[in-house]
């Protein structure tokens, strides 16, 4: 890391350090701006969730499955993943995706929750006869933004998205800051505003929420 030259002036230093947290500030906003726009309004919408109506989708198919594909799993076992054969017939014939998924096996049937961002899914395979039935529900756009916002039923990748998009704005809200700490001095209502947006959600908190 580059050190400052010590001849430098104070006001030298500061002009340093304030062109530095500008650059950490405005990149930071950059990369977190996409997703500070849709958590912002996902925020609201999410606030307000019963007030937003929503009618799902359901949609039904069905198919037969090739009795060879399900004598997969071990006889006995409650939850076990679909065994590959069948997982690669399911999503070359319906374009579901089961592979590693934990499924419920009983006797009769091979039932399997498939979750989603705004929506939701199931199938049941009849053990006996190989007859399969696929469910979907789909709840709009609006649920499946939301689902985002939540982490819900999003995957390994979103979820580091999410953390990489918290760690941006932690840098942008602390380089923010330290800006305004180092141009206090100009600007008499930086820290009376700074503490009155402490101090609102604080005394929501104590006097509201019990």
């Amino acid at each position: 890391m580059r050190t400052l030259n010590p001849t430098l002036t104070e006001g030298q230093r500061r002009a340093h350090w304030l062109k530095t947290l500008t650059q950490w500030h405005w990149v930071s906003s950059a990369v977190c701006l996409m997703g500070m726009l849709l958590f912002s309004f996902t925020g609201i919408t999410l606030n307000h969730a019963s007030q937003i109506e929503s009618a799902p989708q359901v949609s039904t198919r069905k198919a037969q499955v090739p009795m060879q594909l399900l004598g997969d799993a071990k006889a006995g076992r409650k939850s076990a993943p679909l065994g590959p054969e069948l997982a690669r017939w399911l999503h070359e014939e319906l374009g579901v995706d089961a592979e590693g998924r934990e499924a419920e096996w009983s006797p009769d049937e091979i039932y399997l929750s498939l979750p989603r961002p705004g929506g939701d899914a199931w199938l049941r395979i009849d053990r006996s006869s190989g007859e399969l039935e696929h469910e979907v529900t789909d709840r709009g756009w609006l649920a499946f933004a939301n689902d985002l916002h939540k982490g819900r039923h999003t995957g390994l990748a979103w979820s580091w998205f999410i953390d990489l998009f918290a760690a941006a704005c932690l840098v942008f809200s602390v380089s923010g800051l330290l800006i305004l700490k180092l141009r206090a001095s100009k600007r008499a209502a930086t820290w009376p505003v700074v503490g009155l947006g402490a101090a609102v959600p604080l005394l929501l908190v104590i006097a509201f929420i019990h």
